[in-house]
């Protein structure tokens, strides 16, 4: 398999792999300027063959398709995104046209340098599905050749395309942005990473492989910064704890200011009962317990149990399902645990600072036949946090900053540590359950040479377990993973992902090493079939049965994703030009760090819009049954001014992500949070199952705060297995 990402002016319309294959009569349409909006940007996942002179009059298209992937995002474990090509041709002549002794012709891949050709396959008139591609940027060429046999291309030059990433080049930014340059002249110690205003904000650390674009050394957040204060008995942060409860137990739970050195840096964190990360909660599927909560923080909270589909008066989103509570108060929840899995808690107010600064944990939720045993489990919670020498960045007290991307961190945590360890014992069975808490950032997860089998994610067990190389998990998303280490060694866990340098137009590779599983050797039996078997989930079989005749019902409601700025600098409008030639499907690492720290929520709206009634945000007013099934459109617009992925959660219900571009999902899992790339359209199927008022929104926690977020209405008596 080799592997490439995508150009030129495609529609931004979505199309589907053979089932929708035209006859040979049938022009495939150009890609065009997308209909959704008016911007014109070029389209990332559809491109136009360019015919040679000769071949004046053949008509050809790229489609990028998503492959079968157990994640609404596919990379290989360097992360590049991965695609199916599909091409339509139309009007090709007979090959001999070209020269005698040709007799087909043949698709190729090679990269922009021309140093490497791979034979994709023959292809005639009509459309074709011819392999899969995961690089950065690529030409695709299609030649006449003398048999389809033939390895290496010979023939006449018929058709080529580039990708569209390949539209991305250096730029002379005097004629782009003459402001920046301007204002960089009159700027001392241009080179100087750090700056400290005299209102106490500190410039965050650039991207250590991108040069600070000019005129970005004089700007700063609007309003006052926020640090949690150093004053006071501020206790060191305790290890995190495993809590067992029962049914009927109760859990005493309080916010509160820690003490915690990370990378020899001594940090004023948050903490749930003194822990950074907080308690694990290892509860039995169907138990309820009581949370006696009281918040110690300078800052009014709540605690919103992601995932569970709990009584709609203890979601714990302040202004919705409670008030917020003040420091120095309490607040009852009273948690029923209906599906098995992995969850996690956080606040759900400013969560940018509060989740940011450590208060998380994990909730582990059994049933008996649920997984099966294991030599080793392990629960982990990766996160990233943004700090200089002199600590943690600032957060924005008055209003979010780091609106526009997110706020990416530069040092990545494993359960509150930079430095991950996990001792096992060759030919150990493993299992790993993953929960990303960070801000913004999608990690790419690996374990270099060994194949993972993916069990479950948000809700509930796949449909099938599937192997992978790698992981991809959003803010909010959960993933339960096993493998098995038949070799003693130190085996790293790896995020990989590829970085865009704008200014220069290109691609670069990011690696950080989260940690190492340390696997001691040891004498064992290794069953290869057993280890090879992918076990088929009846009971998930089962119960989604019961909702594939709404598969191919119209779409009930629609959503479109995008975003309006109003007041930014204009150093950043200017240089933000560079962004829509392309646009990353996923924004992967905080590569325009100055340009994103500087935007805050009075200058950036990120939107949900209901495409029906042009509504948006909170003006959005939907109400559903319990009963009702629901399918719901999402587009991610690939023309905002800056767009990117978004993870979205639902709260208190579950869905199934039905189709993605077109492309049908035949490997189902119940889900609480998507991740949707940019310019993609998803179908999911929405279960109402539980009365009350739920919100919908951006998992970003800068998105969210910049208004990304509607409330939906469900009436009715709760549907949802195991509530009392």
């Amino acid at each position: 398999m080799l592997a490439f990402a995508g150009l030129a002016f495609c529609s931004n319309r979505s199309y589907a792999q053979e089932d929708r294959s035209r006859t040979s009569s049938q022009t495939p349409e150009p890609c065009e300027i997308g209909p959704l909006t008016e911007a014109g940007y070029p389209n990332i996942y559809c491109f136009d063959l360019i015919p040679t002179p000769q071949a004046r009059g053949v008509v050809g298209r790229v489609d990028l398709l998503r492959p079968e992937s157990p994640f609404t995002v596919a990379v290989d474990r360097d992360g590049m995104h991965r695609y199916r090509i599909k091409i339509d041709l139309e009007n090709l002549p007979d090959p001999a046209t070209f020269g005698v002794g040709y007799e087909t012709y043949i698709a190729w891949l090679t990269t922009p340098e021309l140093r490497l050709v791979a034979k994709l396959g023959e292809v005639k008139n009509g459309s074709q599905v011819v392999g899969e591609v995961s690089l950065n940027k690529y030409i695709i060429l299609i030649s006449a050749e003398e048999n389809s046999a033939v390895e290496q291309r010979s023939g006449k030059l018929v058709l080529r395309a580039l990708s569209p990433s390949s539209l991305m080049e250096a730029h002379d930014l005097a004629i782009l942005s003459p402001v920046a340059v301007l204002r960089s002249a009159d700027i001392q110690n241009e080179n100087t990473m750090h700056h400290n205003h005299g209102d106490q904000w500190r410039m965050p650390p650039g991207h250590p492989d991108i040069q600070m674009a000019p005129g970005m050394h004089s700007l700063k957040p609007q309003g006052r910064p926020y640090l949690p204060s150093d004053t006071g008995q501020i206790p060191l942060a305790s290890e995190q704890e495993t809590v067992s409860l029962s049914d009927g137990d109760t859990l005493r739970l309080s916010t509160g200011r820690v003490r915690k050195s990370i990378n020899e840096k001594e940090l004023i964190l948050f903490g749930f009962n003194g822990q950074f990360p907080g308690p694990r909660l290892d509860v039995d599927k169907g138990a309820t317990i009581t949370v006696e909560f009281y918040n110690g923080l300078d800052w009014p909270t709540a605690i919103h149990w992601h995932g569970i589909r709990l009584d709609n008066q203890f979601d714990g989103v302040p202004g919705l399902t409670q008030e917020p509570v003040q420091q120095g108060e309490t607040f009852t929840y009273k948690i029923v645990f209906p599906d098995a899995g992995i969850y996690w808690y956080h606040p759900h107010h400013r969560e940018d600072i509060q989740q940011d600064l450590g208060l998380y944990g994990n909730m582990l939720v059994d049933s008996e036949g649920f997984l099966d045993e294991v030599e080793v489990e392990d629960v982990l919670l990766i996160d990233d946090i943004l700090l200089d020498e002199s600590g943690v960045i600032a957060y924005g007290r008055d209003e979010a900053n780091f609106a526009l991307m997110g706020r990416f961190g530069n040092t990545i945590l494993v359960n509150g540590d930079p430095a991950y360890s996990l001792d096992v014992k060759q030919g150990n069975r493993v299992r790993l359950f993953l929960t990303n808490t960070s801000n913004t950032r999608v990690f790419n997860l690996s374990l270099p040479g060994l194949a993972m089998k993916v069990i479950a994610s948000d809700v509930s067990k796949y449909e099938r377990e599937s192997w992978v190389e790698n992981v991809v998990i959003a803010p909010a998303e959960r993933y339960v993973v096993e493998l098995q280490f038949t070799t003693a060694g130190n085996v790293p866990l790896v995020n990989r992902v590829q970085g865009i340098n704008h200014l220069s137009g290109v691609f670069f590779q990011e690696s950080d090493t989260l940690g190492f599983v340390n696997v001691e050797a040891s004498e064992y039996s290794f069953d290869e079939a057993e280890h090879l078997a992918l076990e088929e989930n009846v009971d998930v079989v089962a119960d989604i049965d019961d909702y594939r005749d709404f598969f191919d019902v119209p779409p009930e409601k629609e959503l479109l994703l995008t975003l309006e700025v109003e007041g930014l600098d204009p150093v950043v409008s200017q240089l933000m030009q560079l962004d829509p030639v392309f646009f990353n499907p996923v924004e992967w690492s905080g590569t325009m760090q100055m340009m994103n720290w500087q935007s805050s929520t009075s200058q950036v709206r990120w939107i949900l819009r209901d495409r029906k009634t042009g509504e948006d945000n909170a003006d959005i007013a939907w109400s559903f049954e319990t009963s009702d099934v629901v399918k719901i459109r999402l587009h991610n617009d690939r023309d905002a001014f800056h767009a990117m992925q978004h993870p979205l959660h639902l709260h208190g219900q579950r869905f199934l992500v039905l189709e993605q571009d077109g492309v049908r999902n035949t490997n189902l899992v119940w889900k609480d949070t998507i991740l949707l790339p940019v310019g993609s359209t998803a179908d999911i199927l929405l279960d109402v199952s539980n009365p009350g008022k739920w919100m919908i929104h951006c998992h970003i926690a800068e998105h969210l705060e910049a208004g990304m977020k509607m409330v939906f209405t469900v009436d009715g008596e709760s549907t949802v297995p195991n509530h009392k």
